[in-house]
């Protein structure tokens, strides 16, 4: 889950990296690096802490200037948060760079006959066996080049590896390693962790995700497994791990640089939720056409073939799949949603009219990538639905439905779960239509008309939401319980895990029915518990929230002012009236905007919660 970025240009590289450092520090901030090759050797400037620490070390102590570079920021998996275990790592002669993110699963074994060959490691990383591998091949190598792919082809796990080297090979003529000789160049290799080239007019780019370099280009190719990519001033050159040349197609990246600033807020938390009118509109437009679902990838007749359905899924997405779940199975379809991470053991008979629904943001997820090779392993159709075109999901899945929410840098995920579930809910009707004894839902037309309204409502609840009052209120609870039935279940599960995610407070989501089955016993007046009516199932929703009442539980209902519930409760967040089934969306957004203020009061380190980290790449 860590960032990397690598630059090749003919101007300084330090500014650009660490810009592109901040701009992935969504996927780590445990520690920050760079490395910087110019006539002197390397510069290499690394610390503990967030990529401000980095910058403030070289404005005191400048690195000095260089044309090629490569950073990182850091989640930490091997090893503590600390400057001896932050990238780039070094060879010990320190002529060799590295930045990587994944794991380096055999790193134990290399490790110990690096240092029986006599290489000396100064962290507990396993990335340092890559400096230490590239040293040893180019010691018997007539190249960098060859050296790195050899380093390369030892690595067993996931990885995305930058390089940088001082010289050709050890021993050379010129004292200060500026031979005419010498290699100008980053190296880079791919496989199981993404990795995106970035192409500039006269500036090359290597980076974890595109917000890094997207204020100098928008111009991508995604880089595929087995991939090797060399970057000199002159360009680029793609191969596989053997030498022979592949060919990748260019994108255009249609994001705005300004959507991955913060602009005018505080956190880019509050700044994407405040956006989602914006990135619903985005996900609808084109959608629906003559009250019925219109999606170009899936035209009629594309699911006949399908019996049932599964939906794979991690965090967030697995709640945004939940509302595909419920969906396909008021529709009548044999359907069921997996925590990615649990897929393998979980997944039950599959075949070729099984359809596999990977839910994944950013189309990276390790787990959900492992369960979408599972499930082409076994037979099934798949489909990715994500927000980034050209991602590993989206190229190993069978079909890709984009979600069109734009980047997110927020950690905790608003806008795209909101995008996720409209596509989600677009998505099961298209299928409900093509299975022969499928019932899409009865009021489909209406469903699809009030669609239209949902950015124009989102907007509201934005405008008018008095979470920040209730966030006050009820910061000195102990817990907080969220309750919901049907679509409401799912987001009360999202509510529950936003709040505990940047508020670090103990928060559960539940539905409605199981409060009385265990967790009531936890209810004390000190436990608000947030009640979700949807419009479907809200009888119960309201008896159970009257239960936690009764034991001194103050109940915050989530609801249209007229809802019949409103009055009983202790307080009220409200939402606009609308379908049943995008009420729980509205809804939603209240309780993103009750975690955002309570994290806000309690000075939590909203957009860079402790310990996580966006887009988790490793299993």
């Amino acid at each position: 889950m860590c960032g990397i970025i690598a630059r090749v240009g003919r101007d300084d590289a330090v500014d650009t990296l660490l810009t592109g450092l901040e701009n992935l520090e969504y996927r780590g901030y445990d520690s920050a690096g760079i490395a910087i090759k110019n006539g002197t050797g390397l510069k290499v400037r690394k610390c503990s802490g967030e990529v401000d620490a980095l910058k403030t070390g070289i404005d005191e102590s400048p690195t000095g200037s260089g044309t090629i570079g490569i950073g990182h920021t850091r989640w930490s998996t091997h090893g503590p948060p600390t400057d001896e275990n932050a990238h780039p790592h070094t060879d010990t002669t320190g002529e060799v760079a590295v930045v990587h993110n994944g794991i380096i699963e055999n790193y134990a074994t290399l490790k110990a006959d690096l240092e029986a060959e006599g290489h000396e490691f100064e962290s507990d990383t396993d990335t340092e066996v890559i400096p230490h591998l590239i040293d040893e091949y180019r010691r018997t190598t007539d190249d960098i080049e060859t050296a790195f792919r050899r380093a390369i082809a030892d690595l067993e796990g996931s990885y995305a590896v930058a390089a940088i080297v001082d010289s050709d090979e050890p021993g050379s003529d010129s004292p200060d390693g500026d031979s005419p000789d010498e290699e100008e160049a980053v190296y880079a290799a791919r496989r199981g962790s993404p990795l995106v080239l970035g192409l500039g007019s006269e500036e090359w780019f290597l980076a974890s995700d595109i917000p890094a370099f997207l204020e100098e280009t928008n111009d991508v190719i995604y880089l595929e497994d087995g991939d090797v990519v060399v970057l000199e001033p002159e360009g680029y050159r793609i191969t596989d791990l053997e030498g022979t040349p592949v060919s990748r197609e260019t994108d255009t990246v249609d994001w705005d640089p300004e959507d991955a600033g913060k602009g005018e807020y505080d956190h880019y938390m509050r700044k994407e939720i405040h956006s989602q009118p914006t990135s619903l509109a985005n996900t609808i437009e084109g959608r629906v056409a003559d009250g019925e679902v219109d999606l170009e990838e899936f035209p009629a007749g594309a699911f006949t073939d399908v019996d049932a359905v599964q939906f794979v899924a991690c965090g967030t997405s697995y709640h945004a799949a939940m509302y595909g779940e419920w969906l396909l199975r008021e529709a009548n379809v044999r359907t069921a949603v997996h925590r990615a991470s649990e897929y393998d053991s979980s997944v039950g008979p599959i075949d070729e009219h099984t359809l596999v629904v990977a839910v994944t943001q950013s189309g990276e997820t390790a787990d959900t990538l492992a369960a979408v090779r599972e499930a082409k392993a076994r037979g099934a159709r798949t489909v990715a639905v994500t927000n980034v075109v050209g991602s590993t999901a989206a190229r190993e899945a069978d079909d890709a439905l984009y979600i069109r929410a734009g980047p997110e840098i927020g950690v905790a995920a608003t806008k795209t779960f909101s995008s996720q579930s409209v596509t989600l809910a677009l998505l099961t009707q298209r299928i409900a239509a093509d299975i022969p004894d499928a019932e899409p839902i009865d009021d489909l037309d209406v469903m699809l008309e009030s669609l239209s309204d949902l950015p124009d409502q989102v907007e509201t609840v934005v405008e008018t939401s008095r979470a920040d009052e209730l966030a006050e209120r009820y910061l000195e609870s102990r817990a907080f319980f969220f309750i919901g039935r049907g679509l409401g279940h799912a987001v009360a599960l999202e509510g529950a895990l936003k709040f505990k995610e940047i508020t670090y407070e103990h928060a559960e989501g539940f539905t409605a029915g199981e409060l009385k089955h265990g967790p009531l016993a936890l209810v004390t007046e000190a436990t608000p518990v947030f009640s979700v009516f949807t419009g479907g199932g809200d009888e119960a929703v309201q008896t159970n929230a009257t239960e936690a009442q009764s034991r001194g539980a103050p109940i915050v209902t989530i609801a249209p002012d007229d809802h019949q519930a409103v009055g009983t409760g202790d307080a009220h967040l409200s939402i606009p009236d609308t379908h049943p089934v995008w009420a729980g969306l509205l809804a939603n957004v209240q309780l993103q905007l009750l975690s955002y203020h309570a994290a806000n009061e309690l000075g939590r380190s909203i957009d860079k919660p402790r310990n996580l980290a966006k887009s988790v790449t490793v299993e």
